[in-house]
C-alpha cells in the first residue's frame, strides 16, 4: 500500500474512532439523566398517586434502555443497529401496553393525585429533556438509533407538557380523572414512539439492502 494512502486511511480510522467515542459520551449522559428521572419519576408518582407521573417514568425507564442499546450499536455494522433499534421500538410499544393496564385498574378505584408534586416533577423533567435534546443534536448523520432517541426525547417533553396541565385540573376539579385520562394519552404517545421507531428501522434496513 502507497504511503500516502495508509496514511489517509489512518487518518479516516482516527476521524472514526474520536466520532464514535463522542456518540458514546453523548449517550453515557442521555443514558444517566433518564434513569435518573424514571427512578424520580416513579417513586414521586407512586407516592403522589399519579398515574401519568408513574407513566412519564416508565417512559424514561424506556428512554434509558433506548439509549443502553443504542450505546452498545455506536460502532457497530449497520443491521446491529437496525436490530437494536427494533428492540427499543418493541420494548416502547410494550411498555405501553402495561401503563394501559395500569390505567384501567385505576379506573375502577383510586384516591386523587397530587396535584403540586405532578406540576413539580414535570417542570423538573422538561428542563432536564432540554439537556438530552441540546446533547443528542451535538450528533451528525443518519443514525438510526440517534434518530430513536430524538423521538424518545420530543415525546417526553409533550408529555411533561401534559403532566402539569393535568395537575392543574386535578387540583381544580378534585378528581383522580384528568391524571387517569393523560395516563391513556401517555401510553399512545408512547406506543406511536414505538411504531415510528421500527418504521424507521424498516426504511433503514431497506436502504442497506438496496445499497
Amino acid at each position: 500500500m502507497p504511503e500516502n494512502d495508509k496514511n489517509d486511511k489512518d487518518d479516516e480510522l482516527g476521524g472514526l474512532d474520536a466520532s464514535n467515542a463522542a456518540d458514546r459520551k453523548i449517550l453515557r449522559s442521555v443514558l444517566l439523566i433518564n434513569l435518573a428521572q424514571s427512578a424520580a419519576g416513579i417513586g414521586i408518582g407512586l407516592w403522589a398517586a399519579s398515574t401519568a407521573l408513574m407513566g412519564a417514568g416508565l417512559d424514561n425507564l424506556a428512554d434509558a434502555s433506548v439509549y443502553a442499546v443504542s450505546l452498545y450499536a455506536v460502532g457497530r455494522a449497520a443491521m446491529v443497529k437496525v436490530r437494536a433499534a427494533r428492540l427499543s421500538g418493541f420494548l416502547l410499544i410494550g411498555l405501553a401496553v402495561l401503563l394501559l393496564v395500569e390505567v384501567l385498574r385505576r379506573f375502577a378505584g383510586g384516591e386523587e393525585p397530587v396535584g403540586p408534586a405532578m406540576m413539580a416533577m414535570a417542570a423538573a423533567n422538561a428542563a432536564l429533556n432540554l439537556v438530552c435534546l441540546r446533547l443528542l443534536r451535538r450528533h451528525r448523520g443518519e443514525d438510526v438509533n440517534f434518530k430513536a432517541s430524538a423521538i424518545f426525547t420530543s415525546n417526553d417533553s409533550i408529555v411533561n407538557g401534559a403532566v402539569v396541565l393535568s395537575g392543574v385540573l386535578v387540583m381544580w376539579l378534585g378528581s383522580n380523572i384528568p391524571d387517569l385520562v393523560l395516563g391513556v394519552i401517555v401510553a399512545g404517545i408512547a406506543a406511536n414512539g414505538g411504531r415510528e421507531i421500527l418504521r424507521e428501522a424498516s426504511q433503514t434496513a431497506r436502504r442497506n439492502a438496496s445499497a
